[in-house]
């Protein structure tokens, strides 16, 4: 068997660098108050507030208690609902993880000072004294990853942030700021990537491995396919043209969730989402999916709990897609 013990909601990952624990699964808050992927007050009437505080809760409930938003994810407003939950119920914050992200926008020159006044803003929309996980959005700011560590360093030293991670970088980029984080007596504690049956590329191409070696915690995004992996949808009913990562065509996805089905059939009824999921935990990663309402968040945190044999996770990655790459990704996507 691939693990001695089934990972469960009350299992802790202390990350790099830091005293910051986090479960083996998380949720990407992305789609808390995001209109043009997502729909929320747009196309997709199905979820608000009231179904947001509700995922919420769930989660908490059932001990996946790591939160992932950024400082664009609705032009702040994700960050914005979790400060308004926190505020809610303040003894929660003792319980929660929350981490956020700085966008480097090529023109941020004084990344220092760029840096530290997007944390601050994070702060006060989170309505928070110290983010958990502050990670660089992706790799492409103009700055090197040094003048980026010192950024990261002053940012830790105000007490603005806890532990430190990075998006979307590559193994050479990984490599790079995290050997930048150790001359500054920080450790690199997590990359977020997209990583899911429909896209296998970082596992190809080397990068789970060296995070494995540097101590780094790989967190997975959309690591049910944007819904296509939930078995939601197929050919005849393909999801909304906004989201894009990994749009394979639904014909060949189908296939891999045919297999997710059968599998989870095999341990109890468990369902394609908690299937793909457990597999994203058996590679080392986090997944971190979203949910807009408690069922959804009640059915993430089906992944816990139980494991696959060795003959399954073969047999999912012998149906695993490498990856897309499309300019559009490879201008962010790295790793």
């Amino acid at each position: 068997m691939t693990d001695v013990v089934a990972p469960q909601a009350g299992d802790r990952i202390t990350l790099s660098g830091s005293d910051v624990a986090v479960p083996p699964l998380g949720v990407g808050t992305w789609a808390w108050g995001d209109k043009g992927t997502w729909g929320m007050g747009g196309y997709d009437r199905s979820y608000d507030e009231a179904t947001i505080r509700d995922a919420w809760q769930a989660c908490i409930e059932a001990g996946v208690v790591l939160f992932d938003t950024a400082e664009v994810y609705g032009g702040g407003e994700s960050e914005r609902i979790i400060g308004r939950l926190l505020a809610a119920d303040p003894p929660v914050r003792e319980k929660v993880v929350i981490a956020t992200k700085f966008m480097p926008f090529p023109w941020k020159l004084a990344v220092t000072s760029a840096l530290r006044r997007s944390a601050r803003a994070s702060l006060e929309r989170l309505g928070i004294d110290s983010i958990d996980l502050y990670q660089i959005h992706g790799p492409i700011s103009l700055r090197s990853h040094g003048a980026l560590a010192d950024a990261l360093a002053a940012a830790h030293a105000e007490g603005l942030i806890k532990a430190v991670g990075v998006s979307n970088y590559s193994v050479k980029e990984t490599r790079s700021m995290d050997a930048a984080l150790r001359k500054r007596d920080l450790r690199l504690a997590t990359n977020q990537i997209e990583l899911s049956l429909l896209r296998t590329m970082p596992e190809k191409v080397g990068l789970l491995a060296c995070c494995r070696e540097l101590g780094v915690r790989p967190l997975a995004y959309s690591p049910i396919g944007q819904g296509r992996l939930t078995g939601k949808y197929s050919a005849a009913n393909p999801p909304p043209k906004a989201r894009d990562f990994s749009a394979h065509p639904m014909a060949e996805v189908d296939k891999v969730v045919d297999v997710l089905r059968r599998i989870g059939v095999a341990h109890g009824g468990r369902t394609p989402s908690q299937v793909a999921l457990a597999w994203i935990i058996a590679k080392g990663a986090i997944p971190i999916p979203g949910a807009k309402n408690r069922h959804q968040a009640e059915d993430n945190a089906g992944a816990l709990g139980w494991r696959m044999d060795d003959t399954e996770l073969a047999e999912l990655d012998g149906v695993a897609f490498y990856g897309m790459r499309t300019l559009n990704h490879r201008l962010f996507q790295h790793g």
